[in-house]
């Protein structure tokens, strides 16, 4: 099975329009868009969405009022500012909170749940073009790499199960760390170049990482 992924050092290149293009172009493949933040593949493709799964990734506090003794140590002691202060009730803001657990871990009344936080959705979709695995986190939410992974995970397992001996994916843009899940254990990277100065530059940031 060979995979290959399309990537830009930088959003807004044509991207997408290129990666759709291979996909029309090819036979007996999955289409993958691993840009979660912005994905906008499924404008091009029109998906039949037949399965849908929550995306869940860390943790994120939740003060239960009654159980809190209004200490505030847990105010004073997030590094992030996402403990509130109303009066004496204290609470989180879900923006705000990055799952580190010191408040949990520090709170004597133990008064802090820290539940796994649902970030998204991934789905498994039909296309004129063929089989499409795709995402959304939800607004705020912070992609780290591992939805992007999962995707990858997913249309490989499809690819396998429909005897399909291609993967093509939509890229993050940029450098970070979306763009490296997306680009391991790819056979091949196609950039999509913007020619200015600044798209040469982002190229050559994309194509030391390749490197």
């Amino acid at each position: 099975m060979r995979e290959i992924v399309v990537i830009s050092g930088k959003g807004g290149t044509g991207k997408t329009s290129v990666c759709a293009s291979l996909a029309h172009l090819s036979q007996n493949k999955v289409v993958c868009d691993l840009d979660v933040d912005a994905p906008d593949m499924h404008i091009l493709l029109d998906p039949q969405i037949h399965t849908r799964e929550a995306f869940v990734s860390g943790n994120e506090a939740v003060i239960d009022r009654d159980a809190c003794r209004r200490c505030g140590i847990c105010f004073k002691h997030c590094r992030f500012d996402a403990v509130k202060k109303d009066g004496d009730v204290y609470g989180i803001d879900p923006l705000r909170c990055e799952g580190c657990g010191v408040c949990v871990a520090l709170c004597p009344a133990k008064a802090i749940a820290f539940p796994e936080k649902e970030c998204g959705e991934w789905y498994v979709s039909d296309t004129r073009f063929g089989p499409f695995v795709h995402a959304q986190l939800y607004p705020g939410q912070e992609n780290s790499g591992r939805l992007v992974t999962l995707l990858k995970q997913q249309a490989r397992e499809l690819a396998k199960r429909q005897g399909l001996d291609l993967v093509i994916c939509d890229g993050s843009p940029g450098v970070g760390c979306p763009v490296i899940s997306s680009l391991s254990g790819a056979n091949l990277a196609v950039a999509v170049v913007e020619p200015t100065p600044s798209g040469r530059h982002d190229f050559e940031r994309v194509a030391a990482l390749c490197d």
